[in-house]
């Protein structure tokens, strides 16, 4: 069951813990979604690619991509949701377009 840590206009953050061998099947969200793995290990299927990852692994998806997440081992995972509920009126402070990687 997840746990909805903060919701607001701009974004909501979503605590889920998945038991071995549990899994979020294919699915998507309408907005711009982030995942971090806080425990354990999980694979993810997106776009016919499949990645495994452990904690402190990163993962962006755009809003509507489809993908399945199944725990590899007892998983944290924390899940932002930008903005909330996605939609086509966008806070004034959002961004369009991907900021540009910064060294």
């Amino acid at each position: 069951m997840p746990r909805v840590l903060f919701s607001t206009p701009e974004c909501r953050a979503v605590v889920i813990e998945l038991a071995n061998g549990e899994e979020l099947g294919e699915h998507h969200v309408r907005e711009r979604s982030v995942l971090q793995v806080i425990s354990g290990r999980v694979s993810i299927e997106c776009a016919d690619e499949t990645a495994e990852c452990e904690a402190g692994a990163l993962m962006t998806f755009d809003p509507g991509e489809h993908h399945t997440i199944r725990a590899l081992a007892d998983a944290e995972l924390l899940l932002l949701l930008a903005p909330w509920p996605g939609g086509e009126n966008l806070p004034a402070n959002a961004a369009v377009e991907p900021l540009a990687a910064t060294t």
